[in-house]
């Protein structure tokens, strides 16, 4: 006979035994769950096996296998956007060449638009810059090799050498009839950060052509020299950074700290790791005066150079002239790999202090110059110049209000000899024939005018 607490017992029993069962069906549910999340990619690497297998076994003939694997993982980069890219070892060892000295090159910037070898911009003072080679310029051949099949770091590659030998750029350009070759002789790249000239009446002029390690030094020496030559404080400012393709990201930072009030933001990034999100403020010290400036822009202008021209605008420090920018709003990192490759990986976007992402869209200039070169007879205007919009695969427009945080930029540089430069007699003469700088000038002229009225009242 059954007593009444032993039948309990064996409801409470079912009840721990239908728990349990429970409990394996949820964890074994969660599992399959997480696996079927996990299948696609599994799926994915076990098809990358096996196409690798096939081509070891039958292509007809024998392939490395990490040639293989380089090419997979490039062709996996480029297909996010059009700024991160894999550098097998000889390639990377050479960037970080590049950042300690001079190379022997052409001095281009370069990116890929529709599949053409595009120049983004050509470095001041470089073989391709005195060859007449623009923003937006199509690299349809380099010497006798068509470029539709070759990945950036072949094309550096190729139009990279010793100094004094000959490489010809075959170029389609908008309004060439067909394509034209030019001829192009490697010298020694290496690029002055900072130029500076001093105009009568006490108007300083300051060239920033690529955002490197001491830039932000060399334009502290440039604003000193000037102020000494004479003998006061400036009476305005032109920021030029046409063409300037970008660089170091603190460096674009500390150049904007110069004129952003104490504890303003400077620019932020957001991305999808802890460490990609970091903001950035102007520090204490160091500030220059509140003379008027004027910051030129156009299509070739990029990444760091969008970043202090989108600072020095949101804080109505400077009025921007010039033309539509490239439009550059990500952040770069760099990834050595255990083998001495390295990856270069988009890893955030950057804002400007008002929450503006310039991504694909650029800054736009509050007053819009074009450059005296462009044929005004078509109507067209500054459409020579790639922008990021027209890159392959590039991230769109995301506006956002408030303050975030950001990482680490892009590339690094760190030639020789870019200290600050004072601009020589030639090119002082460039700048009087110069339609932007002018107008530039006349703004700071006016501005001066209209406040010393404002004085005699």
């Amino acid at each position: 006979m059954s007593v009444p607490g032993s039948k309990k017992t064996k409801i409470v029993a079912g009840f721990v035994v239908i728990v349990s069962f429970l409990t394996v069906f949820i964890i074994s549910s969660q599992r399959h769950s997480s696996a079927e999340g996990k299948g696609s990619d599994y799926e994915s690497i076990e098809l990358f096996t096996d196409v690798m297998s096939i081509i070891k076994k039958s292509y007809v003939e024998e392939v490395d296998t990490k040639k293989l694997v380089y090419g997979a993982i490039n062709g996996m980069l480029s297909s996010l956007d059009p700024h991160s890219s894999f550098m097998p070892p000889d390639t990377y060892k050479e960037m970080k060449i590049d950042t300690k000295g001079a190379f022997g090159g052409l001095g281009i910037e370069i990116s890929i638009k529709d599949g053409v070898l595009t120049v983004i911009s050509p470095i001041e003072d470089t073989p391709a810059f005195k060859a007449g080679i623009k923003s937006g310029d199509m690299i349809l051949k380099i010497d006798d090799k068509f470029t539709k099949d070759l990945n950036i770091n072949d094309a550096v590659k190729r139009m990279r050498g010793v100094k004094g030998t000959k490489v010809i750029l075959t170029i389609m350009r908008e309004g060439f009839d067909k394509p034209k070759e030019f001829p192009l002789i490697r010298d020694i790249i290496q690029v002055k950060s900072v130029r500076f000239h001093l105009s009568d009446g006490g108007y300083g002029y300051v060239r920033i052509a690529q955002f490197q390690e001491k830039t932000d030094e060399d334009l502290a020496k440039a604003l000193k020299a000037m102020k000494e030559e004479y003998k006061g404080e400036l009476k305005g400012l032109v920021l030029d950074m046409r063409n300037d393709p970008g660089g170091l990201l603190d460096q674009a930072v500390r150049v904007s700290d110069h004129f952003v009030p104490e504890g303003q933001m400077i620019v932020y990034t957001e991305g999808r790791e802890k460490d990609s999100k970091m903001q950035f403020t102007a520090k204490k010290g160091g500030k220059e005066a509140n003379y008027p400036i004027v910051v030129l822009i156009n299509g070739g202008s990029a990444s760091a150079s969008e970043i202090v021209a989108g600072a020095l605008q949101d804080h109505k420090r400077a009025i921007i002239l010039g033309t539509q920018s490239f439009g550059k709003g990500s952040v770069q990192t760099i990834i050595p790999m255990s083998d001495d490759s390295g990856l270069r990986l988009t890893t955030a976007r950057y804002y400007t202090p008002k929450g503006r992402s310039i991504q694909a869209k650029g800054i736009t200039p509050d007053i819009v110059v074009e450059a005296v070169e462009l044929p005004k007879a078509t109507g067209k205007k500054d459409t020579l110049h790639l922008r990021e919009k027209d890159l392959e695969n590039h991230f769109e427009t995301e506006d956002k209000s408030g303050s975030g945080e950001a990482k680490k930029d892009e590339k690094k540089s760190d030639k020789k000899d870019d200290k600050a430069e004072k601009v020589p007699t030639s090119l002082e003469d460039n700048l009087k024939n110069d339609y932007q700088v002018l107008r530039a000038l006349d703004l700071l002229k006016g501005w001066e005018l209209i406040k010393s009225m404002g004085n005699e009242k």
